[in-house]
């Protein structure tokens, strides 16, 4: 049997730390997943335009076996400096490889970006801002919604200009009979809308004219006619919510499992899944959506498959919670409604 665990969030596996930086004035933030003893990770990017840190570490041929901590930073590949501040913080606390007798630890950091810069003031996370982040870090329970790297996050991007709605980052968790213990944390930054894989309810879609109403998008690009297209081609241009680059999801999957680089990059492939259930569309060439593994323990799967497939599915479904979770659980900012508010009844005059 599964179930949730304590907290229902990625700290629910072992080894495993989250903290964040807001910034709300500015519609930014980061958002930091550490694992101080080291984690083997995967990477998989099915997102057409990925902005990342590091990530061929993850690559099963290259020497690194562990890394740190992860970053998921909005501000664009500006917000990718945040990771200094990390590495700093974890170096004080004798967290890194020790390559040198003689010298601090080498803090090894992984990282990819969202694009929040059109809903904020074209602001991005710092060295400070990552510092503070990873020395607010728990094992506890995890904020979530519009915080960290979810702050200036957004969803339901393909429908008319200034018609979507907040995302934000969740966290969920499965922790199986056995031990097993599998955690999601998503930044979810979407093109596509949202959708309830339970019930097939749309979530989070882009705005209708009246208060409530939400359009499918998957919907909206099947009907958008030929003239519609050629009109696109002749401004030279997509919409600008599709624009390449402007959107992405994150995703980090943790797990008690032991696992090389490579079976954790499988568990992050079955882990998109999840993404795959939750938002639509998805994976497309707007969206940079990438989704890290880290293995933190010693329950051995990889010598049975059907253990490694477990595995796998049970960060399917962490995923999809948690994606879901980071919608929910947004509250409106920066003239971007909240999908809870956007749906509630106005007040009566």
């Amino acid at each position: 049997m599964t179930s949730a665990g304590p907290h229902d969030a990625i700290t629910d596996v072992p080894g495993i730390e989250v903290g964040h930086f807001t910034d709300r004035d500015n519609a930014t933030g980061c958002t930091v997943v550490i694992a101080r003893d080291g984690a083997r990770p995967g990477v998989f990017q099915p997102g057409g335009a990925p902005g990342t840190l590091d990530t061929d570490l993850a690559v099963a041929e290259n020497a690194i076996q562990d890394v740190h901590a992860v970053l998921l930073t909005g501000g664009s590949v500006f917000g990718l400096e945040a990771a200094a501040g990390i590495r700093r913080y974890l170096q004080e606390q004798d967290v890194g490889l020790p390559l040198m007798p003689d010298n601090p630890p080498l803090p090894i950091v992984m990282g990819a970006v969202v694009f929040d810069l059109p809903i904020g003031n074209y602001s991005h996370p710092t060295i400070d801002s990552g510092y503070e982040a990873a020395a607010n870090a728990t094992s506890e329970a995890v904020a979530q919604g519009t915080v960290g790297v979810g702050t200036g996050c957004t969803v339901a991007k393909c429908g008319q200009p200034n018609t979507s709605l907040k995302g934000g980052v969740g966290t969920a968790s499965l922790v199986h009979e056995s031990g097993l213990a599998v955690g999601a944390l998503v930044a979810t930054n979407s093109v596509g809308d949202i959708v309830d894989p339970n019930t097939g309810a749309l979530v989070a879609g882009p705005r209708g004219e009246q208060q409530g109403e939400m359009q499918r998008s998957s919907q909206a690009l099947l009907n958008r006619s030929t003239e519609e297209f050629e009109a696109l081609l002749q401004v030279r241009a997509p919409a600008p919510s599709e624009d390449a680059g402007a959107n992405t999801t994150l995703c980090v999957i943790a797990t008690n499992a032991r696992l090389h680089k490579g079976t954790a990059r499988r568990i992050s492939i079955m882990g998109s899944a999840g993404l795959a259930r939750t938002i639509s569309p998805v994976f497309t060439p707007g969206d940079g959506d990438t989704v890290f593994t880290l293995s933190t323990g010693d329950i051995d799967v990889t010598s049975i498959p059907t253990l490694l497939t477990l595995t796998g599915t049970m960060a399917a479904e962490a995923v999809a919670r948690a994606t879901l979770r980071s919608v929910a659980e947004a509250t409106s900012l920066a003239d971007v409604p909240s999908a809870a508010e956007w749906q509630s009844p106005s007040p009566a005059c």
